[in-house]
């Protein structure tokens, strides 16, 4: 079963739909249907809304592959909740103007230590269960 995933997986998915909802909100404010007609606001809302969804597919099939593979849950627990820290952050940065450019970098580093972490926890626990 994959019940750290799917706490995981659904606060994010939250976190997804509230950026979607704010893309749709000043598509309608600014009566733009497509691309940012110039209004930076929403330019800073899609882009948040798309750089969550560029990143957050990689660590959910990580995190799924480390419980799938056994690993214990707060194993899978602590690199999930570091995502979803990474991506608030940035998400963050990114919306408030003026950006503020070092939470996005701070979001940024967590996402991608997050994303390297996932890659040797699987690495690693994927060797340890087959040679043990």
């Amino acid at each position: 079963m994959l019940l750290v995933t799917s706490i995981i997986a659904a606060v994010l998915t939250s976190i997804f739909i509230k950026l979607s909802f704010a893309v749709i909100g000043l598509r309608r404010k600014n009566k733009v249907g497509l691309g940012s007609g110039g209004h930076e606001d929403l330019e800073r809302a899609i882009r948040a809304q798309g750089n969550f969804a560029e990143y957050i597919p990689f660590g959910i099939i990580l995190v799924s592959c480390l419980e799938l593979n056994g690993a214990p849950w707060w194993l899978v627990a602590v690199p999930g909740i570091t995502l979803i820290i990474g991506r608030l952050i940035h998400a963050v940065g990114i919306n408030v103007p003026p950006p503020d450019f070092s939470k996005r970098i701070l979001g940024m580093q967590f996402t991608f230590m997050t994303l390297i972490t996932l890659i040797f926890l699987n690495l690693g626990w994927s060797l340890y269960k087959l040679v043990g």
